[in-house]
């Protein structure tokens, strides 16, 4: 796709789609994409066997359009062992990063609500080990509701460590309501927070324009949406510094190529400041990149 802007995708997941989205398991508890040794996240930051994940990633990205995106573990993966599995996914994530760093310049990481206050090292250990610049979260995998106060508690942290809340809010689940992270966001209403899958039906992009207008240091993500009309109108209203590019892009092999909406963003009646903002400027900005 030839265009003139140096688009950054804000939401890829690294992973194996399958844990996160109920697909079929084998009875050694290997997904389709994980037999194939395509979609598991490296054990630890020295690992450089990426394998066909990464390639299959890069020939997506380079046949849309995008140059650079920022990856997310899945929020499907299985803890056996707790809180220790929380961290080989964020090992394994910024390992990803390192990999291939002018392509993947920024990773986010995760931690479990569930882990109480063991979590509150793991934040600094992203920040100051790990080099993370956000944590993802994704109530609906993690047994919690949004306006739980363990998230609360981290989000107050991870203002102090300037590490950006990154939010999934997918209305139809009761745990990411929109009305819970509009509660969250008015409480922290002096941090950025990024937020993603919210325009996924047309009743919760009704929805964005109210939070939006509750919460003004919210940041909205593209990604799930139908078509970018709705997103355009949303915009011209509050300005193209809240929309950002984002995609949903999980691993191979249900990851296959970038959404819809690109096309639909470049042909748009925005001005190319506009998209140049909502198509990378946003998100380098958010995150402190160059």
């Amino acid at each position: 796709m030839e265009h003139a802007f140096d688009i950054l995708d804000v939401h890829h997941h690294v992973g194996d789609a399958f844990a996160a989205l109920g697909g079929h398991v084998s009875s050694e508890g290997d997904s389709t994409a994980a037999k194939a040794g395509r979609s598991a996240l490296p054990p630890d930051r020295g690992s450089e066997d990426f394998g066909d994940e990464m390639t299959a990633r890069l020939s997506i990205m380079d046949a849309g359009g995008v140059r650079q995106a920022i990856i997310i573990p899945g929020h499907g993966y299985l803890r056996p062992n707790g809180h220790a599995d929380t961290r080989v996914m964020n090992d394994g994530v910024a390992a990803y990063r390192d990999r291939l760093p002018a392509r993947f310049p920024a990773a986010v990481g995760i931690v479990e609500p569930r882990d109480g206050p063991k979590s509150f090292d793991e934040l600094a250990r992203m920040k100051n080990e790990l080099g993370l610049v956000g944590v993802s979260f994704h109530t609906r995998f993690q047994g919690v509701s949004l306006d739980s106060q363990w998230i609360r508690q981290y989000v107050e942290r991870m203002g102090e460590l300037g590490l950006v809340p990154v939010i999934h809010a997918m209305d139809e689940s009761t745990e990411e309501a929109l009305w819970k992270l509009t509660s969250l966001a008015r409480d922290f209403s002096d941090l950025e927070m990024l937020v993603l899958d919210a325009f996924g039906s047309y009743e919760s992009t009704r929805q964005c324009s109210l939070v939006a207008e509750l919460a003004p240091a919210l940041l909205f993500d593209t990604s799930l949406s139908y078509n970018f009309d709705f997103i355009e109108q949303f915009a011209q209203r509050f300005g193209p510094e809240r929309v950002v590019f984002g995609t949903d892009l999980y691993s191979v092999p249900v990851g296959r190529r970038i959404s819809h909406l690109l096309p639909q963003i470049l042909e748009s009646d925005l001005g190319d400041d506009a998209k140049s903002l909502i198509l990378g400027g946003n998100a380098r900005r958010l995150f402190g990149l160059a």
